[in-house]
């Protein structure tokens, strides 16, 4: 390292977005502008957000969602990948994770709006089309072929994330963490040389505590659970995780699964899909596409049991988590 740790000063960034906050931590030589660095930061997840979020009336999501069926529309550049990551994991998933399920999410009462019973019906009794199926693409200009409502959710603040790393980058930052909402990516290392420590939170709805703590480095990691986000039918509490097949909750998924990528946007697509999948096939394709994913599963009450796909959960390598207590 050119410099040693004691020569550089800790910066711990954070605003909001996306109904939450972004987190940025680094270190950098004294003097450094950080204020600037933050404004940038946050002007980047603005950029996200005003792309494709569904509670704001005017982003470009919204515009394409309002577009009728065979009508070409422009999207911006962000937006326009987001999608097409959405599409290739939707396929390769065979359509665990479809980024098509906007009627069902709003239905559900995980949007901007209201649980509408009508619309639960409406949403659970309609032949669902898969968005790769639907979705036309030319050049930067996006079509559907059916009526059909997205939803990014799945991917957005992954996607955000990489946008925090590659502004630090831009900004002559090559070492720090970056966050929204427990999706992180790691960069370079930490001053003493050590990678950066990251815990995965154990599935429980009433306390805050880690399941296991990773090592990361220039890496990605992002969780999909059934315990921070739910409604609540008929005294069953149901996970904000959509089952593409039904146009509902999923009914038993496993309690979390973590999924660690190269980008964070890959990372929170794909912990969506095997938790839709569970823990069996989602194993199986993690396996087949050499995914590192952990799925926590609860046996019981209080008991957790956890099912470590790829090297770097269940094997040799420098990112194996160690059990929390």
């Amino acid at each position: 390292m050119s410099k040693m740790s004691t020569d550089l000063e800790r910066h711990a960034l954070n605003g909001p977005t996306m109904g939450t906050r972004w987190s940025a931590l680094f270190h950098a030589p004294s003097g450094f502008d950080a204020g600037a660095v933050r404004a940038v930061l946050q002007a980047a997840v603005d950029e996200v957000d005003a792309q494709m979020s569904t509670w704001k009336p005017d982003s470009d999501l919204v515009r394409l969602n309002r577009a009728p069926a065979g009508e070409w529309v422009t999207v911006p550049g962000r937006l326009l990948d987001v999608i097409q990551l959405g599409l290739a994991v939707g396929q390769a998933s065979g359509g665990a994770f479809d980024i098509g399920m906007g009627d069902a999410v709003s239905a559900w009462g995980f949007g901007p709006a209201e649980a509408s019973p009508d619309r639960i019906r409406g949403a659970t009794q309609a032949r669902h089309a898969h968005a790769y199926d639907v979705l036309e693409i030319d050049g930067a200009k996006v079509r559907k072929r059916l009526p059909i409502k997205l939803d990014l959710n799945g991917v957005a603040k992954g996607y955000g994330v990489d946008r925090l790393a590659e502004i630090l980058s831009s900004c002559g930052i090559r070492d720090g963490i970056v966050g929204i909402d427990g999706e992180i990516r790691a960069m370079g290392l930490r001053p003493d040389g050590e990678a950066w420590t990251v815990a995965v939170e154990r599935p429980d709805p009433e306390h805050r505590a880690p399941h296991s703590i990773l090592s990361l480095q220039d890496r990605a990691v992002a969780t999909s659970g059934d315990y921070r986000h739910w409604v609540e039918v008929q005294g069953r509490r149901l996970s904000h995780t959509m089952d593409p097949t039904r146009g509902a909750p999923l009914i038993k998924p496993p309690a979390s699964v973590t999924v660690i990528a190269s980008t964070c946007a890959q990372a929170d697509a794909w912990a969506t899909a095997l938790m839709v999948l569970g823990s069996e096939k989602g194993g199986e394709l993690a396996l087949q596409l050499g995914l590192d994913a952990l799925f926590l599963l609860r046996d019981g009450v209080d008991s957790i049991r956890a099912s470590r796909i790829g090297g770097l959960f269940g094997g040799a390598g420098s990112s194996v988590p160690a059990e929390a207590g």
